[in-house]
């Protein structure tokens, strides 16, 4: 990654996330959350929201198991 370059922080259908270069197409079955800046601003606001590292299916899962 380079440190001088914009990033923009991608989502995708699982809620993982990942720094992409801003300007660059989306790869399929990844969609923008609306965050671009530095690498290091891009990481604090993915530190700040996925706090959970469990795949959403899984966390799905695990919550209906626990539930039954």
């Amino acid at each position: 990654m380079d440190d001088n370059a914009r990033y923009e922080v991608l989502r995708n259908d699982e809620d993982q996330y990942s720094l992409w270069l801003a300007g660059h197409e989306v790869p399929e079955g990844w969609h923008r959350v609306g965050k671009e800046g530095s690498k290091e601003e891009c990481s604090a606001y993915v530190d700040e929201v996925w706090t959970d590292m469990r795949p959403r299916s899984l966390r799905e899962r695990m919550d209906n198991a626990a539930r039954s």
